[in-house]
């Protein structure tokens, strides 16, 4: 981090120049720092000061030589750009991923499904990465049928069924028997 000024006497024209390439200089580079995070922020609100005072001075005349061209605005400056860019994004995709998290989950997506005896599945992944559906038991998707829920530390189903390791809670683990869907 490091801080940099340029004192002088400077025309309107002249001051809005330096003003403006040194905050755009400030929005682009001044981030890449801890501190400079919240640092960065007051350096452009103190450099609105000197801005009020060059834009209250009147246009340059005469002179010894010619004062330099203010440019584009610090908003249209391309290094100013490289920051209120992906800025802007950062600004929108926070609600964007909110609003979604809510309908995705609001539409059962990534739920686990409550398992009951008698309820018929199929499962759409491999048995070491389990996506069980409940489906209904007379359509040909039906590949599984739950016979048992089984409670606790005691994982055992009996022969013919598998075990389903579906629903998780902090104090224990509540697992579905499956048999094969006839």
């Amino acid at each position: 981090m490091r801080f940099l000024s340029r004192r002088g006497m400077f025309c309107r024209s002249c001051g809005l120049a330096v003003y403006r390439e040194m905050s755009a200089k400030t929005l682009w580079q001044g981030w890449w720092s801890p501190l400079s995070v919240a640092i960065t922020p007051l350096t452009l609100l103190m450099n609105l000061g000197p801005r009020g005072r060059f834009r209250k001075l009147a246009p340059p005349v005469g002179g010894f030589r010619p004062s330099l061209d203010p440019g584009k605005s610090l908003l249209r400056r391309p290094a100013a750009m490289l920051f209120l860019v992906p800025m802007a994004l950062v600004v929108v995709a926070i609600p964007v991923l909110f609003v979604g998290g809510v309908f995705i989950e609001g539409a059962g997506i990534g739920k686990v499904p409550t398992l009951a005896v008698g309820d018929c599945v199929r499962n759409e992944g491999d048995w070491q990465d389990q996506d069980l559906e409940v489906v209904d038991c007379g359509s040909a998707d039906a590949k599984y049928k739950v016979t048992r829920r089984l409670d606790g530390s005691k994982h055992q189903c009996a022969d013919g069924e598998m075990l389903a390791d579906l629903e998780y809670s902090p104090d224990k683990a509540t697992v579905s028997c499956l048999a094969p869907a006839r």
